[in-house]
């Protein structure tokens, strides 16, 4: 069996000096970086935490679909919001972005790499699971 690994490069200044991909999809799993909320085309960045969140999450969909996937498709999220007080409002946006996907999650409130940032967030996806049989399950802890 032969898989494919592909690698994608979004145009931020750090994926080459740093020496990452935004995406690495090896077969039907995608594992992206840590994504801004920073238009990479005119390098602008919102001064909001919300609406970092709201142009990274433009970066992640339009990363995902350069690799034939969608927000759908993803199965564990990683969200960075350094302070606390903008994490009620960032994850109400993130609720509405992710109900019924349900992906697995975490939240951390550490610095990041530097004050600008808001907002940053990581994606795990596989390619058509979306299109899979679902099975939902209620636990009591």
């Amino acid at each position: 069996m032969t898989t494919e690994i592909v690698k994608v490069a979004s145009g931020s200044i750090l994926e080459e000096k740093e020496g990452y991909s935004r995406i690495v999809a090896v077969g039907d799993w995608i594992f992206m970086s840590l994504t801004a909320g920073r238009d990479y085309k005119t390098r602008a960045m919102p001064d909001t935490a919300i609406g970092q969140a709201e142009q990274a999450m433009k970066n992640v969909e339009g990363a995902l679909a350069s690799v034939g996937a969608s927000l759908a498709d993803v199965v564990r999220r990683r969200i960075f919001i350094p302070n606390q007080a903008d994490v009620p409002d960032v994850m109400a946006y993130m609720g509405e972005k992710f109900r019924g996907i349900n992906p697995a999650s975490c939240v951390s409130c550490g610095p990041l790499g530097g004050p600008e940032y808001l907002f940053e967030i990581e994606i795990t996806a596989f390619r058509g699971a979306s299109a899979l049989p679902e099975k939902r399950i209620s636990i009591s802890l």
